[in-house]
């Protein structure tokens, strides 16, 4: 789609930026359009172009965007002629070539002039356009989807009273065998209506089969190896990550109910249950992908589902290097810690890829050690066969039987481990954990939420307070310093792109402060043309005191690798 930005600031003149690619909009000096705001080198938002659609994508927080005077939403589809408006900063989408007709001092105005043909021409097509899939959203109506919906949801309803009718023994029944008999009813129900030309029929039996009987329309996406994130808001609002990047589909449920049904179909297998009592529930599917459910009274506009797929290729220490998480040291002076037994800890924030990481980590453990592992949802996959994995259990529909990470973590003790993993520390269990530490389980691994190494510290120190132990601030600090030996900080860029940030090594006390020295370092500058993070990965020089003492002990170490410079990738 050819078109482009006319930016008009009050007392200015109006300035064109032809839309391709990507346009940043903010207060940094590497966006496209800079706006004067309090909040100075910060990417607010994005408009994308591509052929078939214009969006735009909200990337921070401070910065309140109204389109077409409605309060922006996270990410949208534009048209032709839309308007975004920033403090006294307007951005009007406008076909290339157009000639501006306002004057700055007509800015924030509503023009009376009518529409031009060419606009006429583009609205109209938008609103034709039969459907696609996820890149035809543009395509899509809102007075379209709202028909769909109400269709889908009559039809749904008829399907599950004629089956009910038929009484089939769904128990006697494998998947393929209902499924086929399911799809000869949906035939006969929708023999005698005329569907909309707007409805593929065989697109639309699919979306009622997997309503019906799986998990709806994400079983799309579920099958799509390019999406790593499934986030349904509401019934008509379903996100997807792609690429590190926010999309919004045109995948609808027909009802809340049926998004009710399908939760129920993923917490089933697993005993777990979701009710007005408990309207939270964590799981898993098959293949290990985490799923979180609420449903009301507590969120608002109706289900909400959010799936973190799990990568069904076991992902290498190679993959993260060519994903340019980490580089070639990096991973060296990793597995030489795993190896001899040093304690880390794996931080960062949520969605900076931990639990990958982990993985990646724990597969460095010798294959003749005896390996626990402990998660709230089991997701490591480790390649070693001496292996025990735990999980926790939720509390019955009684509320009885729950079994915590804490219980876990001290029950592990009594199991002979060599290593203890534990998939994350929330809550009392990081007490458990910094003793076992401390007492003999050499070589332990963890994972948990922080924004920097320091911050890291910070946490560790608020979680064992939630243990119940009395403790003085000097005697938990004490603790973490003498059981913890290295933190690997992860992060992950609004690009969508996750690096190690930080590899740093855990020293000491000092007085009251726990002393902290970087080994690694990712070193920002700035964003490429492409929206990319650019940055470099260099070693600080520092060498750990634990590798002067694998030395003495004759263990061979490069100790080139630590030296001061940037690291190749």
């Amino acid at each position: 789609m050819e078109a482009e930005l006319v930016v008009k600031q009050a007392g200015s003149e109006p300035k064109r930026i032809d839309l391709e690619g990507e346009v940043y909009i903010g207060s940094s000096p590497d966006c496209q359009i800079q706006v004067e705001h309090r909040t100075p080198n910060k990417r607010f938002a994005k408009i994308l172009c591509s052929s078939s659609k214009i969006m735009f994508v909200e990337l921070a927080d401070g910065a309140s965007f109204q389109i077409n005077g409605k309060r922006a939403r996270k990410a949208e589809v534009l048209k032709l002629n839309d308007s975004i408006k920033l403090d006294n900063y307007e951005i009007v989408i406008e076909p290339k070539g157009k000639k501006v007709e306002s004057s700055p001092e007509q800015m924030g105005e509503e023009s009376e002039a009518a529409p031009s043909l060419l606009d006429a021409i583009q609205q109209r097509r938008v609103h034709e356009t039969k459907p696609k899939g996820v890149e035809g959203l543009d395509a899509i109506t809102d007075e379209h989807k709202a028909k769909e919906i109400e269709l889908r949801a009559d039809i749904h309803k008829k399907l599950i009273e004629e089956m009910n009718l038929r009484k089939f023994d769904i128990s006697q029944l494998g998947d393929k065998e209902l499924r086929q008999k399911t799809e000869e009813v949906l035939k006969r129900l929708l023999a005698g209506i005329k569907l909309p030309a707007f409805i593929d029929k065989k697109r639309f039996i699919k979306d009622l089969l997997d309503e019906a009987l799986a998990l709806g329309p994400l079983e799309d996406f579920l099958a799509d190896p390019t999406i790593t994130e499934v986030m349904v808001n509401r019934k008509d609002q379903i996100y997807v990550e792609r690429g590190g990047r926010l999309e919004l589909t045109d995948k609808v449920f027909s009802s809340d109910e049926a998004i009710k049904a399908v939760i129920q179909r993923i917490v089933a297998p697993l005993g777990r249950r979701i009710d007005e009592s408990s309207p939270m529930v964590d799981a898993r599917l098959k293949d290990g992908s985490r799923v979180n459910a609420v449903i009301p009274p507590i969120a608002i506009k109706g289900p909400s589902i959010t799936i973190r797929k799990f990568f069904q290729k076991k992902l290498t220490a190679d993959d993260l290097i060519r994903f340019e998480t980490l580089t070639p040291n990096m991973v060296e002076f990793i597995k030489l810690c795993v190896e001899n037994r040093k304690n880390i800890i794996i931080s960062g924030g949520t969605g900076s890829g931990k639990t990958t990481t982990l993985n990646v980590v724990s597969s460095f453990i010798p294959s003749r050690e005896r390996i626990v592992t402990i998660e709230d949802s089991a997701e490591l996959r480790l390649p070693q066969e001496h292996w025990v994995s735990l999980e926790a259990r939720p509390p019955n529909i009684e509320g009885k039987g729950a079994i915590p990470i804490r219980q876990l973590v001290i029950n592990a003790l009594r199991m002979r481990p060599d290593r203890i993993v534990v998939g994350e520390c929330r809550g009392g269990e990081t007490l458990d954990m910094l003793q076992a530490m401390n007492t003999g389980h050499d070589g332990s691994l963890t994972t948990l939420h922080s924004n920097s190494p320091r911050d890291t510290l910070a946490r560790l120190e608020t979680m064992v307070m939630f243990s119940g132990v009395e403790l003085p601030s000097k005697a938990i600090r004490e603790q973490i310093s003498s059981a913890i030996d290295v933190i690997v900080h992860q992060t992950r860029f609004p690009c969508g792109s996750r690096k190690i940030t930080h590899i740093t090594e855990v020293q000491g006390m000092e007085g009251d402060t726990i002393i902290l020295s970087d080994i690694f370092l990712f070193k920002q500058e700035g964003y490429g043309p492409d929206g990319k993070v650019r940055g470099r990965f260099v070693a600080t020089g520092h060498i750990p005191r634990f590798v002067h003492d694998l030395r003495e002990r004759g263990i061979p170490v490069d100790i080139s690798i630590f030296d001061e410079g940037v690291q190749g990738s």
